[in-house]
């Protein structure tokens, strides 16, 4: 008769029992045998229906089903996701959990090779949330937590010849989950690989490779320690056979760094195995105030990562994880946060391989008790301890062969303690070759860095200029300012931005103590879901029927879950793009400055075109000397042909020359580009033609026609025009909607609700005079707009005058004018800023040509639709359709496009991008300006610059039907 199952370490506060010490995670060529596949599953709802002898190896689980080993349960259709940011899912009673505890149970049978070696066997999990226990051949080994870094049992006295029968029991909550409060879905189960190993007798059970260079001399310093009897051979250092202890010195050595990851590959040799190694040379040091690699300071151009993948979760692929090392690399990021917990291994060896800085985090956050008061915070909690440690030890143990880890992290949001104190005394001991970070702790006192989350702009210069607020302790002031400035988060990418990149960049640039920072975050955690008809669209809090839920925050990365790059990340590679290329104010020169860390500009190509008017006059190559790291260039303008009634603009672009691991020859780094030569004015029409009566209430005014009434145009020659009005309103973004909420305010000034009343419709020789008032309901302030319209008989002329009247209590949306056009038009090839989105904070990534793009592909689909799709400074736009005709829109000089198949107001309530119905008609807006994106979900909102103020604007337009 079984005994029912003791599960009192499921709120345990330790980390733990049966475990082996934590080791460096290394490959060898003894054997090992995968158990990743189909497993045997039974969900259980909770600790009182558990399988009695479920962990017995005669135990019957044919009527069982199947799950794949590594995954998450509940996106295999066991349980529900859930997402929070903050807020426990759970009441805050540590170490206790819900007794709904919904608890997997999976059995898995093997075979042990006749051939398997004498030794110990290693069971070794590298990830399971959130807590778990582990029985081989009816033998307990033991149960562990610790979701996000590996846990290893000893195997060797249970495993049988030929069949064996592995059961593991998993735990949704567990005590460990009050350390797990990372801003993420709750998920839960075997998530990453299980391996068992073979531990020959006499074999390296754990190295640490210590490979130090000195940029005075060039000199490489080798010593590897090893837990047992070893050699150690480095053929392309001569190095053959020998003691790994050493210290070797190698003169000469190419260090490690992220533009050039350069790794020498090695072997270690002991009883029993090989284990390859890949050596980089580096030296990280905080000195003179810098963070410092090899001699130089740092500039880190960074994101955040969680791991993600919008249909399997936290179960990533080698493959998914090398598209993220490439789309990182080719977007001109050098650095990454493993927020909040360390990753695969897997990728750490990428960084190694492409070239990453990595600031590793330990698996730990317990954001949720701020919202107690930090009452029970583990962090300072002495019962805790060594939960808090365990984690530590296991996150540097595994990973400290990297040489991509730049520094270690304590973990996030988790207040503070004597047990974070406690880790970084422990890490800094365990390794003195890596600075240790920390954000929560301002004071700063036992880390190496200065370390914020979202400072904004003007806190930042002062931090910068170090005359930044005192410490609370007076005691850690001088040591604070004498600190590297690090944003570990900042620029919220979530939905329509981040804006105000280049602001923060160019204080980076400015003020050597601010050494970069990582933008929140690298993806949308939409999970992939199917509507009734097939069509996808990326589920997020509260999709799933959560009590408690952050909505939508979950989406807040620079790629879109399927990871196409974002408008977010095409800016951020312009802003943070290592090269930098200018031009005089004359426009004679082109100035080429080299911002790469280490790297010359040897891998570089440069190219130029000129353009009039966005056709290509001229393009060659310009021959810029190789500049090493910081120097400049100040090169003349190639010669080029007259310029005749045309605006022409210049472009040089660097790229590179020759294959790189992560980007093919011709791979764009950088670009710059100036107008030598404004637009052309096109001339007021000479003779203007009478608005003359028509039939049916119209008015006619060359091509077009006007309701005789209200004076609205109606239409431009075949194509008609619906609703032209001043427009203010746009589908909040979350920036808009979060933050500092500046939404409300605009629904609360009526934004969503205007009407529109004709005022005056005045017939001349010269045209048509429309005034107009455009107010909410329930106030008193009001837009008054003057259209004066006149034509020559081809063109139609428009010029609107907008004058705010009363006061008015918040900023603007936008401002420019809304309509409609049949939906048949659903192309627009356009002369202006693109080809991508842009708004007036983020518009660094938008060049100056001729752009062409379906209706469809100028729509922006964030995971949660609102305002998207505008195309700033459109000199003219052609919208054209498959049947001919169409309309062309000049601006003088220039306006804001958007051009889409639903109004605003649909756009504005939708949920979800399968919520958008295209409708027959287009919406178009032609905008004077918008308000500016900023970062307020979390974060600053638009610079004081970026405000759209409520003040008088003026608006010329050319419409002309084709």
């Amino acid at each position: 008769m079984h005994q029912p199952p003791d599960t009192r370490y499921v709120e345990d506060r330790s980390p733990g029992s049966g475990r082996l010490t934590p080791r460096a995670a290394f490959r060898s060529d003894a054997p090992g045998i995968p158990l990743d596949g189909e497993w045997r599953f039974r969900a259980a709802a909770g600790l009182g229906d558990l399988t009695a002898g479920f962990d017995d190896p005669g135990f019957d689980d044919g009527a069982w089903d199947t799950l794949p080993v590594p995954s998450c349960w509940q996106l295999q259709g066991v349980g529900s996701p859930a997402y929070t940011n903050v807020t426990y899912p759970f009441p805050v009673d540590p170490p206790r959990v819900p007794e709904e505890n919904p608890t997997g149970e999976y059995r898995r049978e093997f075979t042990l090779p006749d051939d398997w070696p004498a030794g110990r066997g290693v069971l070794r999990f590298d990830g399971v949330d959130s807590c778990f226990a582990v029985w081989l051949n009816g033998v307990r080994l033991g149960d562990g937590k610790g979701s996000r870094v590996p846990t290893e049992f000893d195997a060797t006295e249970a495993l049988r010849p030929g069949r064996n029968v592995l059961a593991v029991r998993v735990h949704q909550w567990s005590a460990g989950s009050y350390l797990e409060d990372q801003d993420m879905w709750w998920l839960s189960g075997i998530f990453r690989p299980v391996r068992l190993l073979s531990r020959p007798e006499g074999c390296v059970e754990d190295f640490f490779v210590h490979a130090d260079y000195d940029h005075t001399t060039g000199v490489g310093t080798l010593s590897v320690e090893t837990s047992a009897p070893a050699r150690l051979s480095v053929p392309e250092l001569g190095l053959v056979d020998a003691d790994p202890a050493g210290p070797h010195t190698f003169a000469g050595v190419e260090p490690w760094n992220a533009e050039q990851p350069r790794l020498y590959e090695g072997e270690l040799t002991a009883a029993g195995e090989r284990i390859p190694l890949r050596i980089g040379f580096r030296r990280i040091v905080v000195e003179d105030g810098l963070l410092k690699a090899n001699g130089r300071p740092l500039l880190l151009r960074g994101v955040n990562r969680h791991e993600w993948d919008p249909e399997t979760g936290r179960t990533l692929s080698y493959e998914t994880m090398l598209r993220d090392v490439l789309l990182m690399k080719r977007h001109n990021i050098n650095a990454v946060r493993t927020s909040h917990y360390p990753p695969s291994s897997d990728f750490l060896d990428l960084c190694d391989a492409y070239g990453l800085w990595v600031v590793d985090e330990c698996d730990l956050e317990t954001h949720g008790f701020e919202l107690v008061g930090w009452r029970g915070n583990p962090s300072d909690d002495a019962r805790w301890r060594d939960a808090l440690l365990d984690r530590m030890r296991r996150v540097v143990e595994r990973d400290k062969n990297h040489p991509s880890i730049l520094m270690w992290s304590l973990g996030n949001e988790s207040g503070t303690g004597e047990n974070l104190v406690a880790m970084a005394e422990w890490a800094r001991t365990r390794d003195a070759s890596r600075p240790v970070h920390y954000e929560g702790e301002w004071d700063s006192g036992y880390v190496d860095v200065y370390s914020r989350m979202y400072a904004d702009h003007a806190e930042t210069e002062l931090i910068g200029r170090g005359e930044e607020p005192p410490t609370r302790d007076p005691a850690l002031d001088a040591h604070r300012r004498g600190l590297p400035f690090i944003l570990c988060e900042y620029a919220h990418a979530m939905g329509n931005g981040p804006g105000g990149l280049s602001e923060y960049q160019r204080l980076f640039e400015t003020y050597p103590r601010l050494q970069g920072g990582f933008v929140w975050e690298w993806i949308d955690h939409g999970i992939a879901r199917r509507t009734a008809d097939g069509r996808v669209f990326h589920a997020y809090g509260g999709d799933f029927g959560e009590p408690v839920h952050d909505g939508n925050f979950v989406a807040d990365g620079l790629v879109f879950p399927d990871r196409t790059p974002s408008p977010g990340l095409v800016e951020y590679k312009k802003v943070i793009e290592p090269v930098s290329i200018g031009f005089g104010a004359d426009g004679r020169s082109v100035t080429v400055r080299n911002g790469h860390d280490f790297r010359d500009t040897a891998y570089l190509r440069f190219r130029w075109r000129a353009e009039d008017d966005g056709e290509i006059v001229a393009e060659g190559v310009l021959d810029v000397p190789v500049l090493p790291s910081g120097d400049r260039v100040s090169l003349p303008v190639p010669a080029l042909p007259p310029v005749k009634d045309a605006e022409r603009a210049l472009t040089v672009v660097a790229e590179l020359a020759a294959d790189e691991p992560w980007a093919e020859a011709g791979h764009e780094i950088a670009w710059g580009q100036t107008v030598l030569a404004p637009a052309a004015r096109e001339p007021v029409p000479e003779r203007l033609l009478p608005t003359v009566a028509g039939r049916g209430g119209r008015l006619a005014l060359g091509p077009a026609a006007f309701d005789a009434h209200s004076g609205r145009l109606l239409a431009v020659g075949g194509v008609d025009v619906g609703g032209l009005r001043l427009d203010l309103w746009r589908a909040p973004t979350d920036n808009d909607r979060l933050g500092d909420r500046i939404a409300d305010r605009w629904r609360a000034a009526g934004l969503h609700r205007l009407t529109t009343r004709t005022l005056g419709v005045e017939s001349t020789a010269e045209g048509l005079t429309v005034r107009t008032r455009t107010a909410p309901a329930g106030a008193d302030h009001a837009v008054n707009a003057t259209y004066r319209w006149r034509s020559d008989g081809r063109s139609l002329w428009l010029d609107v005058v907008a004058v705010p009247e009363g006061k008015w209590p918040c900023p603007l949306p936008r401002i420019g004018l809304g309509l409609s056009l049949p939906g048949r038009l659903d192309t627009v090839d356009w002369y202006g800023l693109g080809p991508g989105e842009a708004y007036r904070d983020s518009t660094a990534a938008a060049r100056l040509g001729r752009h062409r793009r379906t209706v469809d592909a100028l729509q922006t689909p964030y995971v949660r639709p609102q305002e998207n799709g505008n195309r700033r400074a459109v000199r003219r736009a052609l919208l054209t359709g498959a049947g001919g005709g169409g309309l062309e829109i000049v601006g003088l000089p220039s306006y804001d496009l958007t051009v889409r198949r639903w109004t605003s107001a649909e756009l504005d309530a939708a949920r979800h991008t399968t919520d958008l119905v295209p409708g027959d008609r287009l919406h178009v807006n032609l905008d004077v300006a918008h308000h500016g994106i900023g970062t307020a979900s979390c974060g600053p909102g638009p610079l004081p610059q970026h405000a759209l103020g409520a003040g008088p604007v003026a608006l010329r337009l050319v419409l002309r039907a084709l």
